[in-house]
C-alpha cells in the first residue's frame, strides 16, 4: 500500500513542500495530494501591486505540477480530524473525506482586524487576492483629492502606502502607525523610508493606534479623527481557524506547536509549516509570519518526512534571517540587513538598487514555487515498507 501524504494549502509553503516531497520520494511508494481552493498560485507578497491595478503573471498549479506525481485537488478544507487521520473538503462535486498517513498543514493566515470596532465592516485588507481585488476596484472609483488611510506601520503598511501614493499621486494618502515610522529599522533605513514618504506626499501619523474605523474616517487613541474615504488595514495576520478546532496542540492564537523538524509535538503524523506553525528560531524567538520564514520551514518538513520514511538522516538546518526586503513603490526600496533573530544592524541597502533587489527576491520565490522539482537531486529514495505501514511517527 502506498503511503498517503496530503498537503493542505498551496501558498509559498504548501506548494514548495509538495514539490520537494515529489522529488525526494519514489512515486511507486507514495501518493502526494495537494489540496487548494484556487487553481493558480497567488503571489501574496505582491498584493499591494495588484491593488493599484498592476497585473500579475498567472501561474496555474496544473502546469506547475504536471509530471511531478503531485495530484492537485481543487477544494476547500472544512475540517481536520487528527485522531481519525482524515480531512474533510468541499469541491465542485460536493463534500468528501480523505484519509492520510502523513499530513502537511499549510493553510496559512488571513488578515487580523484585532477586534477593532468597524474594521470588518469598513476596512479593506491585502492578505489575499479577493481583498486586494476589492481594494483595487474601490481605489479605481476614487476621485482626485480623496483621502486613503493605511493602518499599520509594518512591512505591509509601508509597501501599501507607498504603492498607492506612487500609482495615484492625485489621492491624499496617509499612514497611521502605532509606533514611529519604520522604528524597527536601522537609522539609515528609517531615514530613507521617511525621505520616500516625504517625496510621495504621504502624511504620517506616528504613535497613533487606531481604535475605531468608520465609513469616512478612523479614530485614534487620543481621539483624533483622520478622514478616510478608503481605509486599508495592515496590522498583522491571523492563522486559519481549523487547527485550533482540532486536538492538535496549538498556541492561543491557533498556531500548531512543532519541533525542529516541523512535526506536531502532539500528533507525530502531522507537520505544520509557514504561518500555521509556531516555530522557534534563533534566540528562542518565534519566527515571524512571512515568506522568508515559511519557505525554509517547508523545506525542513519535506526533508524530515522523506528521511523518516526512507531511513535517511534527519535535517538539522537552523532557520535564520538575513535581511528584510521592503519595496517603496516600483522605484525605491530598503533592504535592511538583520541578525539571525531578525534584529536590524547598521547596514542597509536603499534606493533604486534596493528596489531591484526586492524584485529579484520576489521573482525568485515565485520561480521556486512554479518549478517545484528543478534544481534538486533527481534520485528518489524508496520508502522502507515497515516505516510506511507505521506512518511517519517513527
Amino acid at each position: 500500500m502506498q503511503h498517503r501524504i496530503i498537503v493542505l494549502g498551496a501558498g509559498y509553503t504548501g506548494a514548495s513542500a509538495a514539490g520537494r516531497l515529489s522529488k525526494r520520494l519514489h512515486r511507486e511508494d507514495v501518493t502526494i495530494t495537494l489540496i487548494n481552493a484556487e487553481p493558480d498560485f497567488v503571489e501574496r507578497v505582491r498584493m499591494h501591486q495588484l491593488a493599484v491595478g498592476q497585473d500579475l503573471k498567472l501561474r496555474t498549479f496544473g502546469e506547475m505540477f504536471a509530471g511531478t506525481g503531485v495530484e492537485l485537488k481543487l477544494a476547500r478544507v472544512t475540517d481536520v480530524d487528527v485522531d481519525r487521520k482524515t480531512v474533510a473538503v468541499i469541491d465542485a462535486n460536493g463534500a468528501e473525506e480523505l484519509a492520510y498517513d502523513t499530513l502537511v498543514y499549510a493553510l496559512g493566515s488571513s488578515w487580523n482586524d484585532q477586534g477593532v470596532p468597524g474594521t470588518a465592516e469598513h476596512a479593506h485588507e491585502l492578505a489575499g487576492r479577493p481583498g486586494a481585488l476589492q481594494l483595487r476596484e474601490r481605489l479605481a472609483r476614487l476621485d482626485a483629492g480623496q483621502p486613503v488611510v493605511v493602518v499599520g506601520g509594518g512591512l505591509t503598511g509601508l509597501e501599501a502606502a507607498t504603492e498607492i501614493a506612487e500609482a495615484r499621486p492625485d489621492l491624499a494618502v496617509a499612514l497611521a502607525a502605532r509606533g514611529g515610522l519604520g522604528d524597527w529599522l536601522s537609522p539609515k533605513g528609517r531615514r530613507h523610508v521617511r525621505k520616500v514618504f516625504d517625496k510621495l506626499g504621504i502624511t504620517v501619523h506616528e504613535h497613533s493606534a487606531v481604535t475605531g474605523v468608520e465609513a469616512d474616517r478612523v479614530v485614534t487613541t487620543d481621539g483624533k479623527a483622520i478622514p478616510a474615504a478608503v481605509t486599508v488595514w495592515t496590522t498583522g495576520f491571523a492563522v486559519h481557524p481549523i487547527a485550533k478546532a482540532t486536538a492538535l496542540e496549538a498556541t492561543g492564537t491557533g498556531q500548531i506547536v512543532v519541533d525542529g523538524t516541523m512535526r506536531s509535538v502532539s500528533h507525530p503524523d502531522v507537520y505544520a509549516i509557514g504561518d500555521a506553525a509556531m516555530v522557534m528560531g534563533p534566540g528562542d524567538k518565534p519566527l515571524r509570519m512571512s515568506c522568508a520564514s515559511g519557505v525554509p520551514t517547508a523545506w525542513q518538513a519535506a526533508d524530515a518526512i522523506a528521511a523518516r520514511l526512507t531511513g535517511g538522516k534527519l535535517p538539522n538546518v537552523p532557520i535564520r534571517y538575513f535581511n528584510q526586503c521592503i519595496s517603496l513603490g516600483r522605484k525605491e526600496g530598503v533592504i535592511q540587513y538583520v541578525t539571525a533573530d531578525d534584529r536590524a544592524v547598521r547596514a542597509a541597502l536603499t534606493g533604486r538598487l534596493a528596489a531591484v533587489y526586492k524584485e529579484l527576491i520576489c521573482k525568485g520565490a515565485a520561480w521556486g514555487v512554479a518549478n517545484p522539482t528543478l534544481g534538486m537531486p533527481s534520485r528518489r529514495r524508496r520508502v522502507v515498507r515497515e516505516r510506511a505501514q507505521a506512518g511517519s511517527a517513527v
